[in-house]
């Protein structure tokens, strides 16, 4: 059933897919066991993913998704998603969006820093291959609303430029390294050639936020079966209490960064 729908929607945020990842990616992965019982709850409780593409056209057009939709995404592009997600996706015919950094891939734009083992070019295409939306998150995964306008030009053209020429089609949408933006970097990624954008903000996306700053919410290793469902069945309210202290954190970080990126400029750095 489709409806037209412009409440809040569940965006969930994977990174590593892994039994036993790197000590720098370990917090915010998950393990394979806990990934296939996530999806089987979301496959209990009804929700139907949709790509990011997709919300954010029926989002412009007042068009319709389905009744409890639900976006699976993955940042940075570790190997764990084709070794461990991908079966399990298809088993429930779910699609999901894939955010990678260009630079971290395994092939011939690799330029190192990569915090685990990662995807190469031909595991990418397979993912396209079945369903799964490929989109930017950076060329080397740097905080963007720290660099200078030439860099962060680099950041997001490169990104695009590379997916493109990899994937035979121009990346629709794309995800911020850290979550970090401002408008600067929202502009810079709209004239990059990206239609839409996400952020982190660990609450419900919805359509006033715009399509340049859809929030998600966090899964981590620690995160647990009630946690998870409380994360796309539960109300705003809900997740905002599970993720106080992280926006306490979050807020006081954002005044942090601005004050250097002021003092950079003020400096001429």
């Amino acid at each position: 059933m489709r409806t037209r729908r412009t409440g809040p929607v569940p965006i969930v945020m994977y990174h590593a897919v892994a039994h036993s990842p790197a000590k720098a990616a370990y917090g915010l992965s998950v393990a394979p066991d806990a990934f296939e019982d996530q999806m089987d709850l979301l496959a209990e409780l009804g929700h139907t993913p949709v790509t990011t593409a997709q919300l954010a056209h029926a989002w412009r057009t007042a068009g319709a998704l389905p009744r409890r939709p639900v976006l699976i995404t993955f940042d940075d592009g570790y190997e764990g998603v084709h070794r461990h997600a991908l079966p399990v996706l298809a088993r429930h015919g779910f699609t999901a969006t894939l955010f990678v950094a260009t630079g971290w891939l395994r092939g011939a734009h690799d330029a190192g820093g990569a915090l685990d083992t990662m995807l190469d070019w031909d595991q990418v295409r397979e993912l396209a291959a079945a369903g799964v939306e490929i989109g930017g998150h950076s060329h080397s995964h740097p905080q963007l609303d720290q660099l200078a306008d030439e860099r962060l030009w680099f950041e997001t053209s490169r990104c695009k430029d590379i997916l493109t020429e990899e994937l035979g089609r121009r990346p629709a949408s794309f995800a911020y390294p850290y979550g970090y933006s401002n408008r600067r970097v929202r502009r810079t990624v709209r004239s990059a050639g990206f239609g839409q954008a996400l952020a982190v903000g660990n609450a419900l996306a919805e359509r006033r936020q715009g399509p340049y700053a859809l929030e998600r919410v966090t899964v981590r290793r620690g995160t647990g079966l009630d946690a998870f469902e409380r994360l796309v069945a539960g109300t705003g309210r809900d997740i905002a209490r599970t993720f106080v202290a992280d926006r306490v954190l979050t807020k006081g970080y954002a005044l942090v960064r601005g004050a250097r990126r002021a003092g950079r400029v003020l400096g001429g750095g």
